[in-house]
């Protein structure tokens, strides 16, 4: 009986774990999948979009005329949309001013609105 036991026990453990490698292949798959679906070619290019975003965000973050937390930054092919909302022309001039002279970036369109 006890042998029965710890034999269920292995299965269900191996079982487990070969679950959670599954789910974990998908996921990984999906995250690659989702770079070619979106029109990149390449992982490289994914990879350098998301190496522009993130600098572009930093450097948000670091200026005070700009608030990071309510423009949104998105890179496709060195191209960068920004979108969200803006205080002031200003503010807008100066987060598509940031995108545009970092490096990498081909392209900026600034979609984002000026609130009244």
């Amino acid at each position: 009986m006890a042998r029965s036991k710890k034999g269920t026990s292995m299965l269900k453990n191996h079982l487990r774990t070969a679950a959670l490698a599954a789910a974990v292949a998908l996921s990984l798959g999906t995250v690659a999948g989702c770079a070619v679906t979106r029109g990149q070619q390449t992982a490289g290019a994914f990879v350098d979009d998301t190496q522009i975003t993130t600098a572009i965000k930093a450097k948000y973050a670091k200026d005070p005329a700009v608030a990071a937390t309510a423009i949104n930054v998105e890179t496709m092919n060195n191209t960068v949309q920004l979108s969200g909302f803006a205080k002031s022309q200003e503010e807008k001039d100066r987060a598509g001013a940031i995108a545009a002279d970092t490096e990498g970036v081909k392209a900026v369109r600034n979609n984002v609105i000026v609130q009244p």
